[in-house]
């Protein structure tokens, strides 16, 4: 079994064994900062949904965990947030004591095929994948196409 991770808040993380793929949104959780609602990755949630994937069934084997930046365009919140997101995943994976990898998304979109645009992705998703592309249905599921591209990447490899 592979686990795929799109770290970002609208994310997702897929397990992934040549049969079948379970895929779970990055969970988050609300908070006011400034009088505004702001999201965060809810390190508790994600650290449950993975280890009740997990345990006491077989654990994957290995985990690819997108290797991203924040980029020159974002603002320092965002790019902090971003950031925090993606230390609480690799922190996850670490305290499972579970084999992971980064792949950067050029190396993973090449290996798949699959152009850079997100809807893109949810497009290239459903051809190799076509059983599960009722989980990517909506605009806003491009996070659980390319967790899941990430997931047959690593399974491929």
């Amino acid at each position: 079994m592979i686990l795929g991770i799109d770290p970002g808040l609208n994310g997702a993380l897929s397990f992934y064994d040549g049969e079948e793929l379970i895929i779970h949104d990055m969970p988050t959780v609300e908070f006011q900062k400034n009088g505004k609602s702001r999201r965060k990755v809810d390190i508790h949630k994600l650290h449950r949904t993975m280890h009740d994937l997990m345990y006491p069934a077989s654990h994957p084997n290995h985990i690819f965990i997108e290797q991203v930046s924040a980029q020159p365009s974002n603002g320092a919140a965002a790019a902090f947030s971003y950031g925090y997101g993606c230390g609480v995943v690799e922190a996850t994976v670490a305290l499972l004591n579970l084999p992971y990898s980064y792949v950067s998304p050029q190396k993973w979109k090449k290996a798949m095929n699959c152009p850079k645009d997100k809807n893109a992705a949810r497009v290239r998703a459903s051809q190799l994948l076509p059983k599960f592309s009722h989980n990517w249905d909506r605009k806003k599921d491009d996070g659980r196409a390319e967790s899941a591209l990430i997931a047959l990447y690593g399974y491929n490899q």
